[in-house]
């Protein structure tokens, strides 16, 4: 029995997407022809798709016989996350070929590093870089060659891109094939207070740079729980992972395993099969939904507040911040993994990992059951099961059925908090997202003067000048996405976490993003509207007492109403940062993007 607020904003979100739902099925059911769309293609279209093709692979595409499958990788070798896709290809194509199928590198899209331009001009990037993986994916999808897809991508912005390509080929089935975490390091907790030491001056570079290469060691994903591990969670959590594959480590004969099953189902869902599943028909409300309760469950990443509105909105899926709020004040937090606890996803993963997660938030009705997934079982109940190998083989078993760890993964009854981790901010300064699962109860609550800055450099000067010793709440201006691409500002965190843990309040309130591994420090980001609009906060001085409540979600100036609505808003007026290190090639995503509480979308329209 599913939880009647989450059946209530379930049904909301269908009766909403009725009409742009019902237009994208019927496009995407139009889109299925039958037989394979290479059979549509002219002779000499199709010569030129298998031209490179073994003679054997020739005759099977030629004569339609076998499902062919397309590989989308984020494979570079810069990207720990992603190292360990250069060997997928091959691992894919004799695993389709085994099946009775037949496997192509469709095309590789690029996949940037948070964790390198943290801080940096490229940063700006960032987030329209998840517009253009989509756009990339695409075009090698375009091709019309291919019965079905697998997704090869982990980090930040590369998972929601290669969703929204996969759903604007919704005719064809899916499956992502996860790469793994690298084994744990220096604790994540051990690496900030060594960035904090060295924001005050008290250890020198080469500590710092010790301490950075112990935490971030070897190939595989980050262990912290940011954004790129919250994407593996909600992939999973909507039925797109095989499941328990998200956590697995890289380079092992259980991932391998796991990458070659990943391939055997794609081919038993094309619609040359008895057992289409498309993926535009698999992501439906239910599963959207299953991907926020995930999300507020964890306490995950800010940035899939408007990732997910992306992704949904590319299966004509309408949700907004208000969808978010009703499901976290109803999702106990069950998780403490850093920076919500002092676990890593290794730790996360033996006590019991995601089989555990979804088996209680299913028996206490706080997620659906009944969604189409890439299991052989179809719905969800499936992924409480975890794959191991035995004598070679892949099979799965039930899980540990309850928590190994408890100081990890906690339970409904007994959870680390009675509501999720990402609270709706809302106020006379607009509104905009909060984590506060990480954020100690004595913090949640600050009211303090503001000191507002219309760039993250200046902050750094003014902390190093001493000018940041008092309670404080630092309002950073114009870092939205019209402005300048809405970079994250991570690197304010060990300042702000310095001056915390001396005594001070402290906050942050801005247009822009923070990190997904960022936390101890109350937030409001993603303020809407933005400054570039004329947003309120173009409006707020330093001096000013903002008031901000992460627990009931309030953001307020305590300025006479009349007052603040009558001063002439700031207008920056400077291109800064439209050049250099490629920004000046991403002029018209600025010019085009929507709104952060809109998804920050540039490229498509469902209507």
């Amino acid at each position: 029995m599913v939880h009647p607020v989450l059946e209530a904003v379930t049904n909301d979100i269908i009766e909403r997407s009725r009409e742009s739902r019902t237009k994208y099925l019927a496009r995407i059911d139009a889109a299925v022809q039958n037989g394979p769309h290479r059979a549509q293609l002219a002779c000499g279209n199709l010569v030129h798709g298998f031209a490179a093709c073994a003679p054997g692979e020739k005759a099977d595409l030629s004569a339609s016989v076998k499902a062919n499958i397309g590989i989308i990788s984020a494979y570079n070798d810069m990207l720990s996350a992603h190292q360990p896709y250069k060997d997928y290809p091959d691992l894919i194509k004799q695993a389709a070929i085994d099946a009775g199928g037949i496997a192509q590198f469709a095309g590789g899209v690029p996949a940037m590093c948070d964790g390198v331009t943290q801080g940096q001009p490229g940063m700006e990037l960032s987030l329209f870089s998840r517009d253009v993986i989509a756009m990339s994916a695409a075009i090698g999808l375009s091709h019309n060659m291919f019965d079905g897809a697998l997704f090869l991508g982990i980090c930040d912005k590369i998972v929601p891109g290669l969703l929204i390509a996969a759903l604007s080929f919704g005719h064809l089935p899916a499956v992502f094939v996860p790469g793994g975490p690298m084994p744990s390091g220096l604790p994540n907790k051990e690496k900030v207070r060594i960035r904090q030491l060295y924001a005050e001056g008290k250890v020198g570079r080469d500590e710092l740079l010790k301490a950075e290469s112990a935490s971030y060691h070897s190939a595989g994903t980050c262990t912290f729980y940011g954004t790129a591990n919250s994407n593996q969670m909600m992939v999973e959590m909507m039925g797109l992972h095989l499941p328990g594959s998200s956590f697995i480590n890289p380079n092992t004969p259980l991932r391998d395993a796991l990458t070659k099953s990943a391939t055997e189902q794609v081919l038993k869902y094309t619609a040359m099969g008895d057992d289409f599943r498309p993926i535009g028909h698999m992501i439906d409300e239910k599963a959207i939904v299953n991907a926020i309760v995930g999300l507020m469950a964890t306490g995950g990443s800010t940035n899939h507040t408007m990732h997910l509105v992306a992704i949904a909105k590319a299966a004509g899926i309408i949700i907004n911040w208000d969808d978010f709020d009703k499901i976290t004040n109803i999702i106990p937090l069950l998780t403490r993994i850093y920076p919500n606890g002092d676990a890593d996803i290794n730790h996360f993963q033996a006590a019991g990992g995601m089989g555990v997660l979804i088996g209680e938030l299913l028996e206490s009705g706080l997620m659906h059951e009944d969604i189409v997934s890439v299991a052989p079982t179809r719905g969800m109940s499936s992924y409480t099961q975890e794959p191991k190998l035995v004598d070679g083989n892949l099979i799965w078993e039930e899980g540990p059925g309850k928590s190994l760890d408890e100081k990890v993964i906690g339970t409904v009854k007994e959870p680390f908090s009675e509501t999720g981790g990402l609270h709706l901010i809302h106020g006379n300064l607009g509104r905009g997202m909060s984590k506060i699962s990480a954020v100690a109860e004595e913090h949640q609550i600050v009211e303090a003067p503001a000191m507002v800055f219309d760039d993250q450099d200046d902050v750094v000067a003014a902390f190093k000048r001493g000018e940041m010793e008092q309670d404080v709440i630092v309002v950073l201006r114009f870092q939205g996405p019209k402005a300048n691409g809405m970079p994250e500002l991570h690197k304010l965190t060990p300042l702000l976490g310095s001056l915390q843990d001396k005594g001070f309040h402290v906050a942050i309130v801005t247009d822009g993003r923070m990190s997904g591994a960022s936390g101890k420090i109350p937030s409001a980001i993603h303020m809407c509207p933005e400054c570039e609009v004329g947003g309120p906060l173009t409006r707020v001085k330093t001096g000013d007492v903002l008031h901000l409540n992460t627990k009931t979600g309030e953001l307020n100036i305590l300025v006479d109403d009349e007052v603040f609505a009558n001063r002439i808003p700031c207008i920056k007026g400077d291109t800064e940062h439209h050049y250099g290190m490629g920004r000046e090639l991403f002029d018209s995503f600025r010019k085009g993007v929507s709104s952060a509480e809109t998804g920050a979308i540039n490229m498509f329209n469902t209507e």
